[in-house]
């Protein structure tokens, strides 16, 4: 097996409310460029995925997450890939690392929703919904952004790329009642999956100081910081934040 091969990493992409896989558009194709291999998931009635066609019957974030469980359960037994999450998608893939901890190398949080192991994964949403005053994050449900909620999320980002989220938008749920009646997660499996988080400085939705919480509530392995970036960092510093994670890449050496 060549050095080349053996460097070689699976990421594995997982978007945020309301979006889909179509986001990471400009951070798929350089990290393919560095030669990993890249899949982006469209997690339950969201991005292109019409199975089933509305948020409102997807009933659980368990459910919410099935396509990349049965993704991940499809994998061959010794294959490990590393998870990266965005936003709300933090959350899908704790019950990842939950449910398949052998499969995961690191699961690398963006700006991302980070449970911990001693409270109810919906402790670290309450303590947002506690702090936060901006308006598409108020309610567990998620209504389609309208101009003006998008460029909340979208500071950063060009008027061609809010026009594109604008199109391409969906409804989307925290889940936040389900979460709550949720079991914690365990030391055992979840924990046990080495984690690294991504803070966006210049984010306005889930702000740098609510990052830094959550990494002092449950300190990760690794944490690493990018400058000037909203909370789509893959659509506004797409460059950035693959350099980030081919730098969280570069060190499972450690980890193993």
């Amino acid at each position: 097996m060549t050095e080349e091969k053996k460097s070689q990493q699976h990421f594995v992409l997982v978007h945020g409310p309301c979006h889909g896989a179509w986001y990471w558009y400009k951070v798929k194709p350089l990290l393919e460029a560095a030669g990993h291999r890249v899949t982006a998931i469209d997690l339950a009635a969201s991005g292109i995925n019409m199975n089933p066609s509305s948020i409102t019957e997807v009933l659980s974030c368990d459910q919410y997450t099935e396509p990349l469980l049965k993704f991940l359960s499809s994998l061959p037994r010794e294959e490990k890939v590393v998870l990266v999450s965005h936003s709300t998608g933090g959350l899908s893939v704790a019950i990842a690392m939950d449910t398949f901890p052998h499969k995961i190398s690191v699961a690398v949080f963006v700006t991302a929703f980070m449970p911990d192991t001693k409270n109810s994964p919906a402790y670290v949403v309450d303590k947002f919904f506690q702090s936060t005053t901006l308006e598409p994050w108020l309610g567990t449900e998620f209504v389609p952004y309208d101009k003006e909620g998008v460029s909340s999320m979208y500071t950063s980002s060009s008027k061609e790329d809010i026009e594109l989220a604008l199109l391409l938008k969906r409804p989307g749920s925290l889940f936040i009642n389900e979460l709550a009646r949720r079991e914690k997660f365990s030391d055992e499996r979840y924990g046990s999956v080495p984690r690294a988080y991504i803070v966006c400085k210049d984010d306005k939705a889930l702000t740098e100081e609510y990052q830094q919480w959550m990494i002092e509530n449950y300190p990760v392995d690794f944490m690493t910081e990018m400058e000037g970036s909203d909370h789509i960092p893959m659509i506004s510093q797409p460059q950035l934040l693959s350099e980030r994670i081919l730098e969280i890449g570069d060190l499972l050496v450690f980890w193993k």
